[in-house]
């Protein structure tokens, strides 16, 4: 039996973050066992999940997270493919549940599988969400190529140098994407110094954030729309680099039409 059955809400929002890890695979943002997914599904948890056994025994996170008590999480496997996670979504994830000290976990369902080397990272980005009062509830990880790319060269990991070329390549990225993309210089993966200065970057108003060299790390209420983010401001990405392979430097829309999308839509300043 699936902790999934008789919980449609919970069954799809699952199902859902399936479909964002094949989207992921067939863009080849997904390479290997990259990128990974973390959402917090408490909203869904009821009585009879309370009551159900752990699986493993309790597993330190390696901090203690107050604002994650009692939470509960979907988070993609170690060494877990994308493209599988896609086909068989509990069998490649597994739901956890935080300990009442906040600094360990243990596994509920619905097979032992043990989560991301990197979830201590997300975690501690899921309790700055929630200390500041945040409804965002998913996490997503993964490698856009252009973006990746871009990211090479220093004068676009400047603050905010890569996110006006990008709103200015097409108007629906200002639009999709309003705060930009937050630069983080070279971490090593998972590090908690890395988290630490992707929380920074969230605290700066991105909800976007470019690992240099490395990938991406995006928040959202909902993993279809962390995951839509991250294709607007790629597709940008695709377009500029097109433009120079075809031998020229693109215009760009001028700062008179952003500002002009920034009005229709409503975007702040």
């Amino acid at each position: 039996m699936s902790i999934l059955d008789n919980r449609p809400e919970l069954a799809r929002q699952i199902n859902e973050i399936a479909e964002v890890a094949g989207y992921l695979w067939t863009k080849g943002w997904a390479e290997r066992n990259g990128g990974n997914i973390t959402v917090n599904i408490s909203e869904h948890v009821d009585d009879r999940m309370l009551q159900l056994p752990a699986i493993s025994k309790p597993v330190a996170i390696g901090a203690t997270l107050p604002n994650l008590k009692g939470c509960w999480f979907y988070c993609k496997g170690t060494q877990k493919r994308m493209r599988d996670l896609a086909r068989r979504p509990m069998g490649n994830g597994s739901v956890i549940r935080i300990l009442d000290d906040c600094a360990h976990y243990e596994i509920v369902a619905d097979e032992p599988v043990m989560p991301t080397s990197e979830l201590p990272s997300h975690l501690a980005v899921h309790n700055y969400l929630i200390g500041k009062g945040s409804t965002y509830k998913a996490s997503l990880h993964t490698h856009p190529i252009e973006l990746v790319a871009m990211s090479h060269n220093p004068e676009f990991m400047k603050k905010d140098v890569l996110t006006k070329l990008l709103w200015s390549m097409i108007p629906e990225t200002k639009a999709f994407a309003p705060r930009g993309l937050g630069m983080v210089s070279y971490m090593l993966p998972g590090s908690n110094a890395l988290a630490d200065e992707t929380i920074k970057a969230l605290d700066d108003n991105y909800d976007v954030v470019m690992w240099e060299k490395h990938g991406v790390f995006a928040v959202e209420e909902d993993i279809m729309s962390a995951f839509d983010q991250v294709d607007v401001l790629n597709k940008s990405a695709n377009i500029y680099m097109c433009a120079r392979s075809m031998g020229f430097v693109p215009d760009g829309m001028s700062d008179v039409q952003m500002q002009e999308i920034s009005d229709v839509f409503h975007l702040p300043k």
